[in-house]
């Protein structure tokens, strides 16, 4: 007697080299515009995560005293030390950082690395700056010579490109230079970030109070 496939069998057949098909074609087409957004909902993400495992709430600054860069001056401005995520371009460099701003001074630490969160994937700082060669920072925290990135914006915020959240996962945005009170900057409307190459470009999206981080969308 004479074995042949089933229907049922050769329509699984047909979906499960569908799929494989789908990846292994996925993967010949690798879009660096589309990595770098992923990457960065990724961390937002996780800065989200770190910020309601790390309630900043200090409002006796009993933590910002033992500071070994304490500086009076600061005092009151618990919510300066806000998880957050920062952009920069700096002479056509497109980089950023995730952070937690303990001595509150505006700035994050490039030297003893005590303020840069750790990618737990690498067990690097997500911080390149302007120190690339540190075998502790991410290079691929610099969008331009990783993924060809020449621009971000927001429509949100302009300036350094600050976005916070507190012990809730509630999202901020406001640039450090313009010094927010507590709770001042909290994100009122969806917050559009638009990462952009030479000829395309990709938009992701912070929804208030909830901060969920999505892209938006994309033209490439």
């Amino acid at each position: 007697m004479k074995k042949a496939f089933t229907m049922l069998e050769l329509v699984f057949v047909i979906v499960i080299v569908g799929i494989l098909s789908y990846f292994v074609s996925s993967s010949f087409q690798r879009n660096p515009l589309r990595e770098a957004a992923d990457q960065v909902v990724s961390h937002i993400r996780y800065t989200q995560h770190l910020a309601i495992i790390d309630d900043k709430f200090d409002p006796n600054d009993a933590r910002f005293k033992s500071n070994p860069n304490y500086s009076a001056s600061h005092n009151g401005e618990w919510y300066k030390e806000f998880w957050r995520m920062r952009f920069y371009t700096v002479s056509g460099i497109v980089y950023y950082v995730v952070f937690t701003d303990k001595d509150r001074n505006g700035n994050v630490d490039t030297t003893t690395h005590t303020e840069p969160a750790i990618d737990p994937l690498s067990s690097k700082y997500l911080f390149v700056g302007n120190t690339p060669s540190d075998s502790r920072n991410n290079n691929k925290m610099d969008l331009t010579t990783t993924f060809g990135i020449t621009s971000v914006t927001a429509s949100c915020d302009a300036g350094y490109l600050d976005f916070f959240f507190d012990n809730l996962g509630r999202p901020y945005v406001n640039s450090v230079a313009a010094n927010p009170a507590p709770y001042s900057g909290l994100l009122r409307n969806d917050c559009n970030i638009t990462l952009a190459n030479a000829t395309q470009n990709v938009t992701i999206t912070i929804v208030p109070e909830t901060g969920y981080t999505y892209i938006s969308a994309q033209n490439y």
